[in-house]
């Protein structure tokens, strides 16, 4: 299922929200960092759990055709569309959920479909991460981070950070001040463009 908010302007954002739980704290956070969007900005919001979307099937050695179904090509295209991409993915077991790992690997296929050229068009944009934890302490969600700055940097992509939020129970993410304080500026934030470390390593050599 998506929702629009379309103006004109020189970026557009895609929300990909990765929970199991509607209307979860990571999506009410993420909603409040988009709040704080100029007016007019483009907004497109994607419930992967509301989205007929398979579990990815790895194709790139096989010899059939390459096929994808609707909501595969309507991810796809919206991802293609946007400049910003925000994965919204509450952090279970220390990363990313099941949702947002799996559109994570449907950008592998993407790479090597046919006359694709995914890789390319990425290259330059931006991806950002948002995320709500029970745990109190930032550091345990280094693996998510990972994952997504990872991502970026093998893209060419630029990478915005994480917004964080602490929360278990429904809503409790709206009594956590700091995340409300970082969320009013978090899409204002420089998106340097992500490296591996050993690149960033061999670079100050």
């Amino acid at each position: 299922m998506t929702t629009y908010t379309t103006h004109d302007t020189d970026r557009s954002f895609l929300f990909v929200l990765g929970s199991s739980r509607p209307d979860g704290n990571t999506e009410i956070l993420a909603r409040a960092a988009a709040e704080q969007l100029p007016a007019g900005t483009p907004q497109r919001w994607v419930d992967l759990a509301q989205l007929p979307l398979p579990d990815f099937q790895d194709g790139r050695h096989e010899t059939a055709g390459w096929s994808t179904g609707e909501a595969e090509e309507t991810l796809r295209q919206a991802t293609l569309e946007a400049t910003d991409i925000v994965i919204a993915s509450p952090l279970y077991w220390y990363s990313l959920s099941a949702h947002a790992k799996r559109y994570l690997d449907y950008w592998s296929g993407w790479l090597v479909a046919p006359d694709s050229d995914f890789k390319e068009r990425m290259a330059g944009r931006t991806l950002w991460g948002v995320t709500v934890m029970a745990h109190r302490e930032e550091v345990v969600a280094d693996g998510l981070v990972t994952s997504l700055h990872h991502s970026a940097a093998y893209m060419g992509m630029r990478f915005g950070g994480v917004l964080f939020g602490n929360g278990s129970r429904p809503g409790q993410v709206r009594n956590d001040e700091r995340a409300a304080i970082r969320a009013k500026t978090f899409f204002q934030r420089e998106a340097p463009l992500a490296r591996f470390p050993y690149e960033e390593e061999a670079g100050e050599r």
